[in-house]
């Protein structure tokens, strides 16, 4: 399959502050790519770097070419900073925007991908926050752009909505759309993403589809037994210890809960509740994000081969000089 973005060595600093420390990936045409990473991780800078917004060394090329050089037809940018006109309309804004490009979407077409069309005519500064960010979105889909950045899309909108605008970008990606977002939803990057990368102190540690990177760095599954039991005093196969006022058995497969039932009655214990659960995302990052330093580097170019150790992070951390939370 065609790359559509490759990057190689991309670094960035500002002064003694490293942001970006060699980041190497490639997305697929039609791929949905999200990166996740602490605040300050670099995420922001790389989305300008890749998008030619900001001056990085290496090397980023887009559908074979400079950013910058570029048709600008092919190409939407959502930043994470977006400070449209207060006084116009969710319809004029997206006009307007519309209007700078030669083959622009239907504007009330768009209005209704992001769930505006009853709300078309509102002051943008009288949307709640969660319209603004949809409007936002509207506005890097106006020209129904080949290669969709996405930085942070679903911040302050609700539930329902986030879920809607989800399956827009499912359906623009099925479409042929090549996707990068960023986000802290790790829900969003699993039900979205066909790979994750993991950027900490402006290096990708990690990247890989959501399963694999679970399999690899999430852990094991945790059965959470409130009860006062001493996990000595029972035959269990799984290893589990005292947690607080909990019992913790690892390693449980969900047919096997029963197993630990039976071993706290036959040992005289009792128990008020049981929570069962397995990784998640949320567990990588947590993981990846806490030991970056530790873990050998993983290039976001669709292999999952290690090549030695990380370098070690920058004393002064990522920057944040250009808006990276």
């Amino acid at each position: 399959m065609t790359a559509t973005l490759v990057a190689e060595d991309v670094r960035r600093s500002y002064g003694e502050t490293v942001a970006l420390d060699g980041v190497s990936l490639s997305v697929d045409a039609g791929e949905v790519f999200a990166l996740v990473g602490p605040n300050g991780a670099g995420k922001t800078t790389l989305v300008r770097a890749l998008t030619g917004t900001t001056d990085a060394e290496g090397t980023v090329e887009l559908f074979g070419a400079d950013p910058r050089d570029v048709d600008r037809e092919r190409v939407g940018l959502l930043p994470q900073a977006f400070d449209p006109p207060a006084r116009l309309t969710a319809r004029e804004l997206l006009d307007y925007y519309a209007g700078l490009y030669d083959e622009a979407r239907s504007v009330d077409a768009v209005l209704s991908d992001v769930g505006l069309a009853d709300d078309a005519d509102t002051w943008y500064e009288d949307l709640s926050g969660g319209q603004q960010r949809r409007t936002c979105v509207g506005s890097a889909l106006v020209n129904d752009p080949d290669l969709l950045f996405l930085d942070e899309p679903t911040t302050g909108i609700d539930p329902a909505g986030r879920r809607a605008l989800w399956d827009l970008l499912e359906s623009l990606a099925d479409g042929g759309t090549t996707i990068v977002l960023t986000t802290h939803d790790m829900a969003e990057a699993h039900r979205l993403a066909d790979r994750v990368g993991l950027l900490a102190d402006g290096r990708l540690v990690a990247a890989d589809d959501p399963d694999t990177l679970v399999a690899e760095y999430g852990g094991e599954s945790r059965l959470v037994v409130e009860t006062g039991a001493d996990p000595a005093a029972l035959d269990l196969e799984f290893p589990a210890e005292r947690t607080g006022d909990s019992l913790v058995v690892s390693e449980v497969p969900p047919e096997a809960i029963g197993e630990v039932v039976d071993a706290l009655g036959d040992a005289g214990a009792s128990y008020d509740a049981l929570t069962w659960s397995e990784p998640d995302l949320e567990d990588v990052y947590l993981e990846l994000a806490s030991t970056a330093g530790e873990y050998g580097y993983r290039g976001a170019t669709g292999r999952t081969d290690r090549h030695g150790d990380a370098p070690a992070a920058d004393a002064d951390g990522a920057a944040t000089a250009e808006g990276e939370r």
